[in-house]
């Protein structure tokens, strides 16, 4: 329990310096507006992870593949129209984002609360937030005031989103694009103690990585996902616990038991490696960069003052 509260304490003091550095957002944006904002997103994930576990680690997701395309806008909840093509369907989303009608209830009662007021881009960095506390791990000040895109990047997001087949110097690369440090890079890996994988991203690795793999890991994945077909079927990113956030992850790349070659990258005898230790050994050590990590992409390129504008619903500009 003492370690644990260190962990809090630690937490929330980064987040309160990172937050002081950035005039654009604030913890209490809404503290006028729309005070019960925050208490109406958490709820709304906590009914969500309640009904399905594996949805924190989707909304989780989509707050990541935001702001690796044009910034942290929203811009991923636009479907396509007639005379647009938004980032749904681009290769890293199609058929694997999910968690859409969650953001579309949250959105719903806050309309109902305080009609055009809290942003798309908002909730699904206070949902991935709250995703992270609901499952276990670390909490940490989210910085508001960000504004809805009125576009999406479709090709965007096929350039900046990492592949689950990218090696090390491609992540490092994607993720200092980005302005995120190579620390950032590992820590917010991290992520990947939680939820789970289709097999098309994890195929190519189980059969083609024969020398950074545990060869019974492999076998067992292959009894699941064959050469072809069961493109479908998922297995776990955290070998043990897929919805608790812990550090198991890490324990688990150790072992040569990361479900992506990406995962595996980070762990494979290269400068990232003391990395990878450290959070192994040390879960408020991970907690911790987790928790910088997420506040630093919470702020790539927000849309503020008059740029954008409030999505009155997340699926189209109004």
């Amino acid at each position: 329990m003492a370690s644990y509260n260190c962990c809090l304490l630690l937490i929330f003091f980064a987040s309160t310096v990172f937050l002081k550095s950035d005039a654009k957002l604030s913890a209490n944006y809404y503290l006028q507006t729309c005070p019960k904002a925050q208490a109406i997103v958490q709820a709304g994930v906590a009914a969500a992870i309640k009904q399905e576990a594996r949805i924190g680690a989707s909304l989780l997701r989509l707050h990541f593949h935001d702001c690796f395309v044009n910034g942290c806008d929203g811009s991923i909840l636009l479907d396509d129209t007639d005379n647009f093509v938004g980032e749904k369907t681009a290769v890293p989303n199609n058929n694997s984002v999910r968690g859409f009608d969650v953001v579309d209830d949250i959105k719903a009662k806050l309309e109902k609360t305080c009609p055009g007021v809290v942003s798309c881009a908002d909730i699904l960095a206070l949902a991935a937030r709250d995703s992270v506390v609901q499952l276990g791990g670390p909490s940490w000040k989210v910085g508001l005031g960000r504004r809805d895109s009125t576009t999406a990047n479709r090709s965007a997001a096929n350039s900046f989103i990492p592949a689950p087949t990218s090696n090390l110097s491609a992540l490092v690369s994607s993720f200092s694009v980005q302005g995120l440090s190579t620390k950032d890079l590992v820590a917010l890996s991290g992520s990947h103690t939680i939820g789970l994988a289709r097999c098309t991203s994890f195929r190519s690795r189980i059969y083609n990585d024969s020398t950074t793999i545990d060869a019974s890991f492999a076998k067992s994945l292959q009894r699941k996902c064959p050469k072809s077909g069961n493109d479908n079927v998922h297995a776990r990113l955290d070998l043990q616990t897929s919805t608790i956030f812990d550090n198991l992850y890490f324990k688990n790349l150790m072992e040569e038991k990361g479900l992506l070659h990406s995962d595996q990258a980070l762990f494979n005898g290269s400068f990232t490696d003391s990395l990878v230790e450290k959070y192994a050994a040390n879960s408020c050590k991970f907690f911790n960069d987790f928790a910088k990590g997420m506040i630093k992409m919470g702020k790539i390129n927000p849309l503020t003052g008059s740029k954008g504008q409030i999505r009155i619903n997340c699926r189209k500009i109004n």
